[in-house]
């Protein structure tokens, strides 16, 4: 073969690569465009079961026990939360991920934030709270009260899970629909 023959040659390997790879980029963002579209989304946290997920509409008010995918309110706790690297870039407004958590208080009921949390005089398990994280830094647990209209208190039985015994009550505009898993394992 020729020296111009090879070159040829090379380029039409190139040619059909940059062909398969183009249309393996195409499948793959319609693929993902479709997933998001249809609700699907993956949780790489250990707060829930790891893999794959759906949100679900919620075409009622939310309830004790709902297990939902929520964006966090763009709060000074979040901001910090954000910058502690406790949440995840998204698409959520200020660039977060939803969260996944279990609604453990609705609008009207009381919260105790002591040692654990208790909701209306009843210990909520697996609610110990922490003093630091991971990293050594010291957490505030937010100050007992009542769940105001229009937000719920979310929890999660992950001993370093991010909730509301540190963030508070959250606005249930927030609430993007039940989480439902699809494909999931706990590690």
């Amino acid at each position: 073969m020729t020296g111009a023959a090879t070159r040829r040659l090379m380029t039409a390997q190139q040619r059909r690569a940059i062909v398969v790879l183009s249309m393996a980029a195409v499948a793959a963002i319609l693929l993902v465009v479709t997933a998001v579209a249809g609700g699907y989304r993956i949780n790489l946290t250990p707060s829930e079961p790891l893999g794959l997920w759906r949100i679900i509409p919620l075409h009622r008010p939310a309830q004790v026990d709902d297990l939902v995918f929520i964006c966090p309110p763009e709060t000074a706790e979040m901001l910090e939360a954000r910058v502690r690297g406790y949440l995840r870039s998204g698409s959520c407004p200020g660039g977060v991920a939803p969260l996944i958590k279990t609604v453990i208080a609705v609008a009207g009921q009381h919260v105790e934030i002591g040692d654990s949390v208790s909701v209306d005089g009843r210990e909520v398990s697996s609610s110990s709270l922490a003093l630091r994280d991971g990293k050594g830094r010291p957490l505030t647990p937010f100050p007992s009260g009542i769940v105001p209209p229009g937000c719920v208190f979310l929890h999660s039985a992950f001993p370093g899970s991010y909730d509301s015994r540190y963030f508070g009550p959250v606005p249930i505009s927030g609430i993007l629909g039940l989480a439902q898993e699809v494909f999931t394992h706990v590690p």
